[in-house]
């Protein structure tokens, strides 16, 4: 074969592939799940390498009726619970909550700061770029595993919010809060 009829099947070859890359992108991409009537989008944590780790997520209600998560488990923490934060006088204080109401209609956002997923105990570090099998337990729906992608310490949301983690942030140890346990 001469050299311009190699180049020219490469370039067919890879132009070919194109389609096949672009689906492939966008299912790395696409990391949601639909349980019933509920909507989960893009789970996530933070790297840590602390004894625990926060889960946070998005779950659309599309029904009719009010659910609630009742509760999460996950072979990374011996425990998981749902937690509420709050600030007073400047300090962090993380509470368990009983569960998390989700409202027909509604669109319940677990992030930091508020709402969220508590690993603790973890049985190892939290790595970047890995991920942590969830198991969520609705009062109505049933359960899901859902994976929470392992995003940048400091990270402020999914994906593209690795990208800018929190000033002067670290991996956690989760120092510096007080846990109402």
């Amino acid at each position: 074969m001469t050299t311009p009829t190699i180049t020219r099947r490469l370039l067919l070859s890879a132009t070919a592939a194109l389609p096949l890359l672009a689906l492939l992108s966008a299912s790395v991409r696409a990391h949601d799940y639909t349980l019933g009537e509920l909507a989960i989008g893009h789970p996530w944590t933070r790297a840590t390498n602390g004894r625990v780790g926060g889960g946070f997520l998005t779950i659309h209600n599309t029904g009719s009726q009010p659910d609630a998560i009742l509760r999460a488990h996950s072979p990374a923490a011996r425990v998981m619970e749902l937690h509420t934060m709050t600030m007073t006088d400047g300090v962090m204080r993380m509470r368990p909550v009983p569960r998390i109401e989700l409202p027909p209609g509604a669109t319940v956002t677990l992030r930091p700061g508020g709402l969220h997923l508590m690993l603790i105990d973890l049985a190892a570090p939290l790595r970047q770029g890995g991920t942590v099998p969830v198991t969520l337990d609705f009062a109505r729906a049933g359960s899901i595993t859902v994976e929470l992608r392992i995003e940048a310490a400091g990270a402020r949301g999914p994906a593209g919010g690795a990208a800018n983690p929190a000033p002067g942030s670290a991996p956690s140890s989760g120092g510096g809060m007080r846990h109402g346990h």
